[in-house]
């Protein structure tokens, strides 16, 4: 499907540059090309789809169904579920959070929206079936959304209520909460002005971070020799997993930045779980995502939610690392 791709880079490093398969800036230039017109593509086309279908995505009828039913659980699943077709950034995870605490939702309901949303999203599963397969995928997908449930559920017992910002509080009191923002109308012809719009608002977004995360793959390609990382981050050191969740807090990139670099790792013979350990470490417990966070849970709160989803995600690691 993507020969064609492998063919023009071949092109540019062996044909234009002359350069020779042995040189590492050639690998590392190919890797570029090669990976970056593959997830540009890819990340095109899924977001355009994903568009369409969230303009279609009732989410103030999945907000009241949740706040107006008791599911014995569920809720927490269905929250998470909700997350991976719902972007989370900063124009829509606050007022998606107000929403869900005025709505009736219990905290921890919310939280493992929040959990699961960055971590695994429609982007993220496109881009990682184009780099893993569909085996590797269904197994993300399937741990992603256990974390997500499973965080919620946790955090909920501990009651966390109390945490919220002042300035939470205060719209909740007030009633005040931005709705509808995610709902359009019309015909697809209709919706597609506006859902193009999105489209290219998101990857103005997520482009730049996906190339630094191909350069930075294409460097690790290129120089790092083989075996370098194997013989840190082996399945032999049980401090690997939480030694590349802990590192990756500093770090920010989206899903789909990242990919990119667990790529190389895990060419680089680094074990699968211990790369999705450090991606969603990255993407789900980045200092700026915490100052995001800032604006609706103090800092005690930001500090508990991180703690059980580090947890959650190096036995993530460990599960993934056991299971292949």
């Amino acid at each position: 499907m993507f020969d064609w791709i492998r063919r023009l880079a071949d092109y540019v490093v062996f044909g234009l540059l002359e350069w020779s398969p042995d040189r590492h800036a050639a690998r590392a230039l190919h890797f570029f090309i090669y990976d970056s017109i593959k997830i540009l593509l890819l990340l095109a086309v899924v977001v355009f789809l994903m568009g369409i279908i969230n303009s279609y995505f009732p989410v103030d009828r999945v907000r009241s169904f949740l706040s107006r039913h008791k599911l014995y659980g569920l809720e927490y699943l269905m929250a998470s579920l909700f997350g991976v077709v719902t972007p989370f950034c900063s124009c829509s995870s606050v007022p998606l959070f107000i929403g869900f605490v005025r709505g009736g939702i219990p905290l921890g309901v919310t939280l493992a929206f929040l959990v699961t949303s960055p971590l695994v999203n429609e982007v993220a599963i496109g881009l990682f079936a184009g780099l893993f397969g569909l085996r590797m995928t269904v197994i993300y997908v399937v741990t992603g959304v256990l974390l997500g449930t499973v965080s919620g559920f946790v955090l909920q017992q501990l009651r966390l209520e109390r945490y919220l910002t002042p300035w939470v509080r205060e719209l909740l009191r007030k009633g005040t909460v931005e709705a509808g923002a995610f709902t359009l109308s019309g015909s697809l012809a209709e919706r597609l002005p506006a859902i193009w719009a999105d489209v290219v608002k998101i990857l103005k977004g997520v482009v730049p971070y996906v190339l630094v995360g191909i350069a930075v793959g294409g460097l690790m390609h290129g120089y790092v020799p083989g075996g370098f990382f194997e013989k840190y981050l082996s399945k032999d050191n049980w401090w690997a997993v939480p030694l590349a969740a802990i590192l990756a807090v500093p770090m920010y990139s989206n899903a789909s930045g990242i990919l990119p670099v667990v790529q190389v790792l895990v060419a680089k013979g680094v074990p699968l779980g211990t790369a999705i350990a450090f991606m969603m470490g990255v993407v789900g417990l980045s200092l700026p995502e915490a100052m995001l966070l800032k604006k609706v849970m103090t800092s005690r709160l930001i500090a508990i939610f991180f703690g059980v989803v580090t947890l959650n995600i190096i036995i993530a690691g460990y599960l993934f690392n056991w299971l292949l």
